[in-house]
């Protein structure tokens, strides 16, 4: 196991200022393609704040700056946000799972960033016994990204399905199977197999301990934890 120090460090969201330059990073990321969607990111929603749910943040070693960030909803507390909008299939809805939403970079970050936060997805499901990880895609580019990956359609024949917690635009929904990527990925010879099983990245640390039993900002002074619609 060979080791590479990265630069930039990845942490779970505890305050109130990490949290707002986590959504710094979601408008300017998100808001470069599409600025409407970027002025509705600025700001923490209800599921920053709620039980299950754990909020990454990279920061620039160099500058401190703020440059990459996720948000990890385990169904521990119940289902996942995209299940407001549709019904999972039986197969991934009675096994453990997880929803990767929120996952920005800033424009001009260390490269290595986006792919920082998707071995932490990967580490955090592992550490906290999520089978299954499930995110909605739209953009055709990212979702033949994530089909690289091992990501699979969870419904029939490329089927889009409308999020309600993005106005309605339709999402190709994919899920990925945590507990076998070891596996197939060694008997494909991924190109990303040295970088995600057989690299230590300390920096990366954050996202292999499980998670806790309370949201991560009870007991913070106040902020009060709103429920979900």
């Amino acid at each position: 196991m060979s080791s590479f120090e990265l630069g930039f460090t990845l942490e779970v969201v505890t305050s109130q200022h990490d949290l707002l330059d986590a959504c710094a990073v979601r408008a300017q990321a998100y808001g470069h393609h599409m600025p409407a969607m970027g002025g509705q990111l600025a700001e923490p929603d209800a599921l920053d704040y709620a039980s299950g749910t754990t909020v990454f943040l990279c920061r620039d070693k160099a500058t401190g700056q703020a440059t990459g960030t996720m948000r990890i909803q385990s169904s521990t507390y119940g289902p996942l946000l995209m299940e407001q909008s549709l019904s999972l299939p039986i197969w991934i809805a009675s096994d453990t799972r997880a929803e990767v939403t929120r996952l920005a970079v800033r424009v001009g970050a260390d490269p290595l960033t986006r792919l920082g936060l998707w071995k932490a997805s990967y580490q955090f499901c592992m550490a906290n016994g999520l089978h299954w990880m499930a995110v909605g895609a739209r953009n055709e580019a990212l979702i033949r990204n994530y089909r690289r990956l091992g990501f699979i359609d969870v419904f029939a024949n490329d089927q889009l399905m409308p999020l309600a917690h993005t106005g309605g635009l339709p999402h190709r929904i994919m899920a990925f199977d945590n507990t076998s990527a070891f596996q197939r990925w060694g008997a494909m010879n991924h190109p990303l197999f040295g970088f995600v099983f057989e690299t230590t990245h300390a920096d990366l640390a954050a996202a292999t301990s499980p998670q806790a039993d309370e949201p991560i900002f009870a007991g913070l002074g106040g902020r009060p934890q709103p429920a979900l619609a």
